[in-house]
Formats: C-alpha cells, structure tokens, sequence
C-alpha cells in the first residue's frame, strides 16, 4: 500500500506539473571529420574535411549565401582557442534554386555536403591538440524551418615542430577570452524538451497500471505465462507478449504521426479549434474516470480478439492475447493514451510514435519483469479500493488540465470567457473536491460511506487540500508563481477580490501587456526618436513558456531596469488578426517561428543585436539583456 501511495503521488504531481513542456525540434544534419593530417607543424594552414549527412528533405544553407537573403547560411568558427580559421570555407557544389519562402536563389545541400575548411594551430603548442570546431548551421524544407542551432565537431592532430612561414593569425599561444567562450548571438534551443515529453509518456504507462481494470491483470497473465512446463519459454513468451503490447499501441501514434505531418503538432498547438476538441476530449476522459460512465470499445471486436487468443497457439496465440489485454483494458488506458497524445502538442510529428513507446514499455514491463521473477507478485499490493481511488483522483486532474486548453481557444479566438479569476476558481472547487473525496466526505455511484478515515487517506488528501488553499491569492490578484504558466494572462478586464472589496468597481488595472506597443513599425520609429533599442517579444496566446517567463521573469527588478531603457513590443504569431504579419516579422529577424522568441533590435541599422528562444532562467536573462543594451551603447 506505501508502495502504491509512493507511485500515486509522484503522478500526481508530474502530472499536473511537465503536462504542457515546451517540445524541441528535431536535428536532421550529422557532422562528421572524414580527412584530417595525422601529424602538422604549429602555425602551419592544414585543412580538415568534414562531411555532413541531410535527413529526408531537408535542406542545408551554403555557406556562400547572403546572411542577409534570409535563412543563416552554414558558417564555421574555432571554438576552442587552440587553433584558428586560416581562410574562406569551401564547399561541394550546391544546389542553386528559387526558395519561396525567402523570394531569393539560394544555394543548399541536400542529403550530403562536404566542407574543407583550413585551420592553423597556435604557433607555442606542440604534442596532441583537441579542436574544437563549431558549426553554425539552420535546415529548411518546402514547409518550415527549424531554429538554427550550433554544434561542436571534435577533431584531433598531432602537432610536430615549428612552420617556416607561421599563419599570422595563429601567432602565439592558446588564449580564453575573459568570460570563456563567446555568447551566441543568434540563440539557443533547449535540449530536455523530448525527456521531458518522453517522462509523461512514461508516467502516463505507469499511471495506467494502477487503475481497476489493468492492475487485477497482471497476476493472472503472469501466472498464465509462469505455469508453461518449461519455464524458459515461459518467460520468452512473456517477452513476446510485452513487445505486442509495445508495437499495438505505437501503431496508434504511428496512425496519429502520419496524419499530423511533420509540422502538423506544432500547428495543431495554437489551433483554437484544435485547442477545444482537446479539452472536450480531456473532460468526456475525466468524466469517465469519475464514474459517470464506461468508456468500451466495441464488444464484437473484443470478443473476436480473446476467440482468436484462445484458438491460436504459439506467437499468434501470444499477439492476440497482448491485444485483447489492450484491447479490455481501453476503458482504463484511453484517458492515459488521450493525455500523451495532449503532450504531443507542440512537438514534431515523430511525437506521437515515440510518445506511444515510451507508454507502451511502461504499461508491458511488469508482466515481463513479472514473469521472469514470480515471486515478486507477492509484494504486489492487494487489489481493492485504493484502485479506484487512483482513478477518481486522475479524473479530477485531467478535468482541471481540460481548463488549459479551454483558455488557450478563448485567447486566440479572444472571447474573455475563461479568464485567470475564472479558472483559478475552478481550480480551487476541483482539487477541494478531490481531497474532499480522498477524505470520504464525497462518494460517487456504487461507493459507500466511509465509517472512518484512514491515515494514509488524510495524507494523501492534504496536497489537494494544500494546493486549493495556495490557490486563494490569486483571486486576490496575486502571482501563482509556477502555475502561472498554466493559467490565462492577467487581463485589466479581469474581475479581483481585491477590487470589489475596496470598492473599485471589480476591475483590475494590471495586464500581462501593460506597457507593451503591438505594433512594430511605431515601436521601431519610436526606438529611433528617443535612441533606444527595441525589445521584441514574440509570443504567443496558447505558449505555457511565455505566461512563465511573463510571470516569473519579466517582473524582476534587474530586468524592469533594463526594459525601462528600451522600447517593448510584443507581437502575437499564433493568433489574432495581426498574426501572419508577425511571424514573417520573426522569420525575417530569427530565421524561426519557435515561441517564445525575445530578440534585441538596432532599429537604426535594422539588425539583431541578440536574440534568445525559449523559457530562459534568471542569470541567462538578465546577462542577454546586459549586453545588448552595452553592444547597442557601443555603437
């Protein structure tokens, strides 16, 4: 029972908490040194080839083409200060075509490219050197093009004597430059965002377990498979039947992978009418999970599957029975396939599938582990209420999470319906009401009173509890920290206690774009006429990571300060009726579409000074805007 409690608590709260992570893009280009010296003299210009493979249609930039055409053209540096660039890169041929999402004739590479770049190590270094050759590259297709990205090939060379003629450059020794490495000045992209997607697929298997019609499965299929004359086979077989359950429900996200497209999840996630069928989808799960009914498939198939299971021997027999477990146990699974499939949201179209491996292998693994150690059942806790506990409480979750989506439909579509008050409410009753349930002072259908409370229920009942209290202030207009990113933005027409009850007429005067201009052009004359820099925000109504960074960052003192000596705009790229215009703005500027997006603007010399992606954490944020406004000081 602790066991299960340990495992209830940890879904819980991952959950309700890494449900909407920004996703990363894929990287399709390989980089690989195929020629280099084995021996050099320092100072001596060598040059090193390295061959890059292209996945698919995508298409890497030469590094012939005008930085200023639009897409980055591929651009090699030293990283490490060993060593030093001794000339012009060159490159195989490359394909010279109109590209219409830039309106120019740019060269590209296809499936492969080869790069010769001369390079000339540090004239006072001698014995082994590691270079460390950095890369500067973005891939487009006919549809998208993903962030551009920076990535360090390794290269290693003996280093021998002294050359007769040094490279001018390469004069002298290794020197790091004082704060290391030199920052990027085009942006990053963050690395975690698949574990973390891959950890909610897995959470959710795990989830699924524990629910009334999976858990009682498992000792009576492991013990089908342990009682086989040769125990071996036994196990084998159950092997067998783990990976069917793997290959049924990838088969799903494969189904789903081929519909989205490869940028189909990325649009899907500011989509408001794809936003509501979620959150629809979401609440009929929820509702399910509570009682109010049983979601099934069709009894004909199920019947035709346990026939076949019971009539098939061998790995046929295996491949039905691994079915028909998945396909009894729908009623349970759905709302946990439904939730990664939510997950997807945002990420690319290989999501779905990898979102269902990761599920899959958690849901398979203990009637394998099982079957190859039985007498681990023993410390399996009994079936019986706890079950249905755990099912209730992951109703009441989704419903709450069915309000995210909810509000990102109402912001794009801009009704002002479901506003931060109005959510944060809700919030309070759901999560009241689950720990009132844990508690037994709600039961549903086929339950009965509860004659006293356990002490397992009482601590399993105080983080809801906790949770709706921590809730109150932000009726009070308050931050929420954390969960701000989870709820709408604050609005001026928002209704606040704190209002009301001074007598203000129950409106609020604070709003996530107070002091923001909406229009680009203004902002970029009005940054000339007063000499500041412009601070672009790209955002958008449905992007967690910006409702995080507008919450928790942009409120800081030392960030304040530096917005103060800058002219603010925040355009929106996901929806409104500005919102195509926008995101050729940011295209133009950033060479992607990727949200959040802040970028720091010469608006005299029409360049970008700095620009980073995604959720940036404090030191990060605050070092971005530093500099930017010394380097536009500088000039």
């Amino acid at each position: 029972m602790n066991l299960s409690k340990s495992i209830l608590m940890g879904i819980i709260f991952a959950m309700l908490s890494p449900f909407f992570l920004y996703a990363q893009a894929p990287d399709p280009v390989k980089y690989e040194v195929s020629e280099i010296p084995d021996t050099v003299k320092s100072g001596e210009v060598f040059e090193i080839i390295v061959e890059a493979s292209i996945e698919g249609k995508w298409h890497l930039y030469s590094v012939l083409n005008d930085p200023d055409a639009g897409p980055y053209p591929t651009e090699f540096s030293a990283k490490s200060p060993n060593f030093v660039l001794a000339g012009k890169t060159s490159e195989t041929k490359a394909d010279i075509e109109f590209d219409p999402n830039f309106e120019a004739e740019l060269g590209w590479h296809t499936s492969y490219a080869s790069f010769t770049i001369p390079v000339a190590v540090k004239s006072e270094l001698q014995g082994k050197q590691t270079l460390d050759i950095e890369v500067y590259y973005q891939v487009c297709d006919d549809r998208v093009c993903l962030p551009p990205k920076r990535k360090s090939i390794i290269a290693g060379v003996f280093v021998d004597g002294v050359a007769d003629e040094i490279y001018e450059d390469a004069v002298g020794g290794a020197t790091v430059s004082e704060g290391g490495n030199s920052s990027t000045k085009k942006g990053s992209f963050s690395d975690d965002g698949i574990f973390s997607f891959l950890w909610i697929a897995i959470v959710a298997g795990f989830a699924a377990l524990l629910t009334p019609c999976v858990f009682p499965m498992i000792p009576l299929t492991v013990s089908y498979f342990s009682k086989q004359e040769d125990a071996k086979r036994g196990v084998g077989s159950a092997f067998i039947f783990g990976v069917a359950i793997v290959i049924t429900f990838t088969l799903i996200g494969a189904v789903l992978a081929f519909f989205l497209g490869k940028s189909g999840a990325q649009n899907f996630a500011s989509n408001p009418i794809v936003n509501l069928f979620i959150a629809l989808v979401l609440v009929g799960f929820a509702l399910s999970l509570l009682g109010m009914y049983e979601l099934q498939l069709p009894h004909q198939l199920t019947n035709f599957l346990n026939r076949k299971s019971n009539e098939s021997s061998g790995i046929v027999g295996i491949l039905f029975m691994a079915m028909t477990i998945s396909a009894v146990s729908f009623s349970c699974t759905a709302p946990f396939v439904g939730a990664v499939f939510t997950a997807t949201v945002g990420g690319e179209w290989f999501y779905p599938i990898l979102g269902m491996i990761g599920f899959s292998a958690a849901f398979a693994s203990p009637f394998v582990l099982f079957a190859m150690f039985p007498k681990w059942l023993e410390a399996l806790p009994k079936s019986g209420s706890w079950m249905n506990i755990v099912k209730v409480l992951l109703g009441f979750i989704e419903l709450a999470a069915a309000f995210k989506f909810l509000s990102n439909a109402d912001l794009v579509w801009q009704w002002g319906i479901v506003s931060r008050p109005l959510t944060i409410a809700f919030w309070i009753v759901i999560f009241l009401m689950a720990g009132f349930y844990v508690l037994g002072f709600i039961t549903l259908k086929h339950e009965s009173k509860l004659e006293q409370i356990s002490t397992g229920r009482m601590l399993l009942a105080m983080p809801f509890l906790m949770f709706s209290f921590y809730l109150i202030p932000g009726l009070l207009g308050s931050s929420l920290g954390f969960w701000d990113a989870f709820l709408p933005p604050k609005q001026p027409t928002d209704v606040s206690l704190v209002a009301s009850i001074g007598g203000s007429g129950g409106v609020s005067s604070t709003s996530a774009d107070e002091g923001w201009s909406k229009d680009f052009e203004a902002s970029v004359a009005s940054a000339i006429e007063s000499g500041k820099p412009v601070f672009i925000d790209f955002t958008g109504y449905t992007c967690t990571n910006c409702r995080a960074m507008e919450s928790n960052i942009f409120p800081l003192e030392e960030v304040q300060q530096a917005f103060a000596e800058m002219e603010l705009v925040k355009l929106y790229t996901d929806g409104g009726k500005d919102a195509k215009d926008n995101q050729l703005i940011q295209f133009e500027l950033t060479g992607n579409i990727a949200l959040p997006t802040y970028v720091i603007y010469d608006p005299v010399s029409k360049t970008v000074i700095d620009q980073v992606l995604g959720y940036t954490k404090e030191e990060k944020f605050t070092s971005f805007l530093r500099e930017g406004l010394n380097e536009f000081k500088s000039r």
